[in-house]
Formats: structure tokens, sequence, C-alpha cells
């Protein structure tokens, strides 16, 4: 049986305690970065009038090569301390275990290896205290998302992962969609000088941009993440900017750190070749196995009618 090489965008394995611990590890060869991380969470009850952090992620690395501080720095900015005002915070293994509820049928390896992977990374941004929705991140989501699923067998199904995949978040996946969409129709009538000058006209979605831009300028008032920076990319795709200072103006415009979008984007344009390489692969062996079940089909049957004469 063909094996098919495993695609990480940052790979997570779960502890057994459902309650109480995940583990995740990444490995990020797109910009020289290898590591093994390990998060160790740990969480606890508020009562209904306090507010304190209920979870606690302990780091321990196993192998890293970085190539400055920032890299550093940046590889662990997902580790920020989580709170609560009455309500508990769902662990990472709990979101697991609500996509698994919410979509029970079979989804092939290829698909479900990033899928998992991607819904932790998606947990940890989300109950970051500083995060907080954004259309620009519905729309990196969306991205992300079909262009991994590009090419699933049914329809149907892709949207019933989409929504259960956002559901287990206790999102809606209506708004991402919504909001996705409206983003990407305003994009289609930019043109880049138009998108990089947003701050200067009146508009939703202008409305929208400057208060990224505005929170993004106030520490910790604004939670970076990659499908931030993917949100960013369809922006330039969608007004056809093919000029590299476009995104450093749009960068500028938000407030935004353009070293993490360029090294993110590098990722994710990384993960989309290696899925292609990886679909291709699978497409062939599937096609290989259906050639060779159909001759030892036809073998068998002249076999019968040998028998049968």
């Amino acid at each position: 049986m063909a094996a098919v090489t495993t695609i990480s965008f940052t790979a997570a394995v779960q502890s057994p305690d459902l309650n109480s611990s995940a583990r995740s590890y990444s490995n990020f060869d797109a910009f020289k970065l290898r590591s093994a991380v390990a998060y160790d969470a740990c969480s606890f009850r508020a009562s209904s009038s306090s507010r304190m952090v209920v979870h606690c992620m302990c780091t321990s690395v196993a192998f890293g090569t970085y190539e400055s501080l920032e890299d550093w720095n940046s590889c662990f900015s997902g580790l920020d301390l989580m709170y609560l005002d009455g309500n508990d915070v769902p662990t990472v293994s709990q979101t697991k275990l609500n996509f698994l509820k919410a979509y029970k049928r079979p989804i092939p390896s290829i698909y479900n290896t990033v899928l998992q992977e991607l819904i932790v990374q998606q947990h940890l941004t989300k109950y970051k205290k500083s995060f907080r929705y954004d259309p620009v991140f519905a729309l990196g989501f969306v991205t992300v998302y079909n262009r991994l699923m590009e090419g699933y067998p049914s329809d149907e199904d892709r949207q019933a992962i989409f929504e259960a995949y956002v559901r287990a978040l206790n999102d809606d996946p209506a708004q991402f969609s919504a909001d996705a969409q409206k983003v990407e129709e305003w994009a289609k009538t930019q043109s880049p000088s138009s998108l990089v000058e947003f701050a200067s006209r009146d508009g939703e979605i202008e409305g929208i941009l400057k208060d990224i831009a505005e929170r993004a300028g106030t520490k910790g008032s604004f939670s970076y993440s990659r499908f931030f920076a993917v949100g960013l990319f369809r922006l330039l795709e969608l007004s056809n900017a093919t000029e590299p200072t476009i995104l450093d103006k749009l960068c500028a415009a938000l407030n935004a750190n353009k070293k993490s979008v360029d090294r993110d984007l590098d990722v994710y344009r990384n993960l989309l070749s290696k899925l292609v390489q990886a679909k291709e692969l699978l497409k062939e062996y599937t096609e290989r196995e259906k050639k060779k079940t159909e001759e030892r089909a036809a073998a068998s049957q002249k076999a019968n009618e040998a028998v049968a004469k």
C-alpha cells in the first residue's frame, strides 16, 4: 500500500485525559524552524463573581534552531494565558471531541490530519485573552479551509465538516461564511492603492479595517494569527495587487508585523504545495488500485468461464 507523507501546519497529539491536558508539536520547515513543543494545560474553575486564569501553558522544547530571538518569541506567541468570567473555557481536547461528535463520518487521512492540526491552532488563538473575532480572520480561515478541502469527494460532506468544525469552537459557521463573502466582495471592487488607503474613506469594511488597525496599534488589544495573515493575502489576491510593496503598505496601515505575516504566508504556501503533492499521490494510488481490482475481477471471470466450459 502506498504511503502518503503527513502534512503539518501545527501537529497535535492529545493526552488521554480529555479534561486536563493537551499536547501540540510543530514543524515549520518552510522558514528554517524546527521545534518540538509540548503544551500542558491545567484547568481551574471560577465562581460567578471571580475572574481568574483557567489555563496555564507549560512548554518544553525538545529540539530547535531559531534564526533570531524574534523567531523564538513568535513561536511561543500562541501560549497566551486564558481567562474566564463565570464560564469555563473548554480545553483543546473538549473542542476536538466536540468536532468528532458533530461529524461522525470517517474523513480521509490526507484531509483529517490537517483539520485536526488546524482546530488545535484555532482553539489556542480563539481563547487568548487578547483575541477578538473580525471578518478578516473569518476570510483567512474560510480561505484556508476551502483550499485544504479542494477535491473532497462530496460537496455536501465538505459543508457538513465546515459547520461541525466551526461549531466545535462555539462559533457560528453562517457568520464566518457571510463575513468572509462580504469582505471578498468588497476587495474585488478595490484597486491596490484603494485597498491600502482604506483609512481615508468611510464604509462598513473600511470601518472594520480601521478598528483592526486601532487595536493592533494598542498593546494587548489585538491577537495576531496565521488566519489573519492569510486573510490579508486573500485581500491582495482579490484586489489584483501583485506588487510586493502593497503588502508592506497594507501591513503598515493595519499596524501588523510584516515579518510575522511573511513567515506565516510562507508556511501557508508550503502547506498548499505539500497538499497538492499528497493529493496527486493519493489520486495515483487510488487509480492504480482501481485498475488492479478491475484486472483481478476480469481474471476471476475468465477463470469461472473456463471452469464452466
